[in-house]
């Protein structure tokens, strides 16, 4: 029995390998969250800028918060069940009039995550819209497995390698348009991209990315992860504890442990390094 989806919408993610837009914040949380993320990036400058964009919900309350939000939990578990982890987590943010963008790619390429079998959540906590660079989904993309990525470190592509499939049908492209506190959620395999931002305000998105069921391994390097729902005792992963606070000196320590393990799993066998 699903906890907060609709057969149909279970249904309509298995076959189209996302789910959008699902209502989870009030306007005004989704507008409270952008305030905590701005005064964060006010006080600790660098804090939420390049490679520690990955994993903010170590260190900061109120991404930790949204990252294990009840409504947020109990989608995730009507898609993959009842027992499952956070891998990580990702800000995604397009400054006003930038020309950034997202090339056509899999989150499962380079995670080193076996099975590839987690799902994303994405928090929109401003519009995203085709003005300002909403993510756009191929549906049906993530019963074929991985397609071949080619790395071209283009200097405007926001991902790490600038990774890219080729050949990819955009005409059956179906973008996904969310109002501030609206969450997408779509699998690990699942082929997305997004455009650059036209608009005269930033475009903030949190991308739980993924959540992943207790069986998956990292295949790497030493895995992370932690617990988000049910019985993860016995996962492969080494389990984190949740912030304190924000910006706790113990909590730093360890994201910038965990992020520079992530960026020799990201960047393995690539020709080059961003400092993202």
């Amino acid at each position: 029995m699903p906890r907060v989806l609709t057969d149909e919408q279970i249904s309509d993610f298995r076959r189209n390998g996302f789910l959008s837009p699902v209502p989870v914040l009030t306007g005004d949380e989704a507008r409270h969250y952008r305030e905590r993320l701005e005064a964060a990036e006010a006080r600790w400058p660098g804090s939420l800028a390049a490679t520690n964009r990955n994993n903010g919900h170590l260190v900061f309350s109120f991404l930790d918060a949204l990252t294990h939000h009840p409504v947020i939990l109990d989608v995730a578990q009507d898609l993959i069940g009842p027992d499952f982890l956070v891998s990580n987590s990702v800000l995604f943010i397009k400054e006003p009039q930038h020309d950034g963008f997202i090339s056509w790619h899999q989150d499962g390429t380079y995670m080193g995550l076996e099975p590839d079998n987690g799902v994303t959540a994405w928090i929109a906590l401003t519009h995203s819209n085709r003005n300002n660079g909403c993510m756009s989904m191929i549906p049906g993309s993530h019963t074929g497995g991985i397609r071949p990525h080619h790395d071209r470190f283009r200097d405007n592509n926001l991902l790490t390698r600038g990774q890219e499939i080729d050949d990819v049908d955009v005409d059956c492209a179906v973008d996904l348009i969310l109002e501030p506190g609206e969450v997408s959620f779509h699998h690990m395999r699942t082929i997305h991209g997004s455009q650059p931002n036209r608009s005269d305000d930033r475009r903030i998105g949190y991308a739980v990315q993924s959540f992943i069921p207790v069986e998956v391994h990292q295949t790497k390097a030493r895995g992370f992860a932690q617990h988000a729902h049910g019985a993860t005792a016995d996962s492969t992963m080494t389990l984190l504890p949740r912030a304190k606070g924000d910006m706790h000196k113990a909590d730093v320590a360890r994201r910038d442990q965990v992020n520079a393990i992530l960026s020799d799993i990201l960047y393995s066998g690539a020709e080059r390094r961003r400092n993202y």
